[in-house]
């Protein structure tokens, strides 16, 4: 029978006596909560008390339970464990994610940097936001507050400057 979208035939699942049932989790929610917070940390504590007591009260050998508060702290330890073991698969599942977009730029060598460094200050900003920080012209203009048609002159410039003293400093060295 449903009413309003409401579901009203009665859950077996649920714990036969639910006024029990609730006094139950109105006399330990408290103390599983402070229990649960040394677990899991005080953010997700009351989630994990919630769902232990639910899968307890819906557990078919919850109506023979005699020691209710020792049951429902091992479902508690045994929430605490699985909100773990999902904690940690996602965050592997986030860390694999986001190995693939991290790009570990190489090292530049001694020469390229000593080289940079002899460049003026704006070549050298624009060489380093667009080639190291791998920003297009409009972000590198942007952040430095210039146009973009000052990005590519600064930017030809440095590279026209960095060929020369690359090729003084390692004849066999060619830029393209």
């Amino acid at each position: 029978m449903q009413e309003r979208g409401l579901d009203t035939q009665p859950n077996h699942r649920i714990g036969r006596d639910v006024e029990r049932d609730s006094s139950v989790y109105r006399s330990q929610a408290r103390e599983l909560e402070r229990f649960a917070a040394a677990l899991v940390g005080f953010p997700d504590a009351e989630d994990v008390v919630s769902a232990a007591f639910l899968k307890a009260i819906t557990a078919p050998r919850w109506a023979a339970v005699k020691n209710r508060r020792a049951y429902l702290y091992k479902a508690v330890l045994n929430e605490a464990r699985s909100h773990h073991r999902s904690v940690a698969r996602r965050r592997a599942r986030e860390h694999r994610a986001l190995d693939q977009w991290v790009v570990t730029p190489p090292d530049p060598q001694p020469e390229v940097l000593a080289a940079v460094g002899r460049l003026s200050a704006r070549q050298q900003a624009v060489v380093l936001l667009f080639f190291w920080e791998d920003l297009d012209e409009s972000a590198v203009a942007g952040r430095l507050g210039i146009s973009k048609g000052s990005v590519r002159k600064h930017r030809g410039r440095a590279l026209e400057r960095l060929r020369l003293l690359l090729s003084e400093s390692s004849p066999k060295r060619v830029m393209h």
